[in-house]
């Protein structure tokens, strides 16, 4: 089964940008959070997996530390069906060890074992080591389909 697009869009801006769905519900429809906080990109020299979590391979260099966004049009972009951040994510600078980044997640918490929302490659890899700022562009984009 598929979700429509319009849905589909929708259901990012609600995830991503902590907008209300209308007509889902009662009359005021699936309704994002009071507070909207934040979602924390994190880094993987492997794929987390479908059972993984946010610490499931993830980077470990000196320096190391998730990426904390809010859920806003000010941090996301949604186009269609597709969602990118607005800027460019900048990871704290490594100082000391060394990773390869093959992928990267969205996720719930600032650290340890948090819930992965959305996962997908870095392309091309960031090789990392003392004096590198790994970044994930603002060409990275995640596809609701």
């Amino acid at each position: 089964m598929s979700k429509s697009d319009a849905f589909e869009s929708a259901l990012l801006a609600l995830v991503f940008q902590n907008t209300n769905i209308a007509n889902i519900g009662d009359a005021t429809g699936l309704r994002g959070a009071a507070a909207a906080g934040q979602l924390f990109v994190a880094l993987h020299t492997a794929d987390p997996g479908e059972a993984g979590t946010q610490a499931t391979n993830e980077v470990a260099y000196t320096g190391y530390a998730r990426v904390g966004l809010a859920r806003s049009s000010g941090a996301f972009t949604i186009t269609g069906n597709s969602v990118s951040p607005a800027a460019n994510v900048n990871f704290p600078i490594c100082t000391a060890g060394s990773a390869t980044a093959t992928h990267f997640s969205i996720g719930v918490a600032a650290s340890g074992a948090g819930v992965v929302l959305y996962k997908g490659a870095v392309t091309p890899a960031i090789p990392i080591a003392a004096g590198t700022t790994p970044q994930v562009t603002t060409a990275t984009v995640i596809t609701e389909d």
